[in-house]
């Protein structure tokens, strides 16, 4: 990895954990410059402004987010061919992940950027909606395959239930950072595996 490279990660990571900790508002790019041993015309070689460094931290984030979804419940599909038994091995997986951080999940930069939405332009509140988007429909592909061969308990809508995973995943981390509880997210990963199990029940008949 390339110098220049090297300086820009470091000043996202450092940027991060600052914004996690206490807000965007709150973090400054004076901070970030001297914790990470920059001049400003070295941070606004990288970024133009402040708000470039949000958008910056929230295309890994989400980039991050989906390697990660992709991994797993790849991984899964390999372990069972079943769509539904496969999605179920990938919650577990996913729950065993967040079990194994020491110090919980760092946070969720889409709803620390949400609570100051006032402080973002309209590109970055547009890049959060995609993500979303983006989430449901892939969860969504999923449970439509498995209601293509399980009956359902219940007539729920699939657009809201895909919203459910990525609802549970993130709001899960805001709980277990607010109650600095690093258990609440894997177990609440646990309780929508629990549901999605009991909601499709028997295979459909051929």
């Amino acid at each position: 990895m390339r110098k220049g490279q090297e300086t820009k990660n470091r000043i996202m990571d450092i940027a991060e954990t600052a914004v996690l900790a206490k807000g965007f508002g709150a973090t400054s790019i004076e901070e970030i410059i001297e914790e990470a041993g920059i001049t400003k015309s070295g941070f606004f070689y990288h970024f133009a402004d402040k708000n470039a460094l949000a958008k910056a931290l929230l295309e890994r984030y989400i980039d991050l987010e989906d390697s990660l979804f992709d991994e797993l419940f790849d991984r899964a599909r390999q372990l069972h061919d079943d769509p539904l038994h496969a999605f179920l091995i990938g919650l577990k997986l996913l729950s065993e992940i967040m079990a194994d951080l020491p110090k919980g999940h760092p946070g969720c930069l889409i709803a620390t950027y949400c609570y100051n939405e006032r402080l973002f332009d309209g590109e970055i509140q547009d890049l959060s909606r995609t993500a979303m988007l983006s989430w449901r429909r892939r969860f969504r592909k999923v449970f439509d395959e498995i209601a293509g061969r399980y009956d359902m308990r219940e007539d729920v809508d699939l657009d809201h239930l895909a919203d459910m995973v990525s609802n549970t995943c993130e709001g899960g981390i805001v709980m277990s950072k607010t109650l600095h509880d690093p258990d609440v997210l894997p177990q609440q990963i646990l309780l929508l595996r629990s549901y999605i199990k009991l909601l499709f029940t028997e295979r459909k008949s051929n």
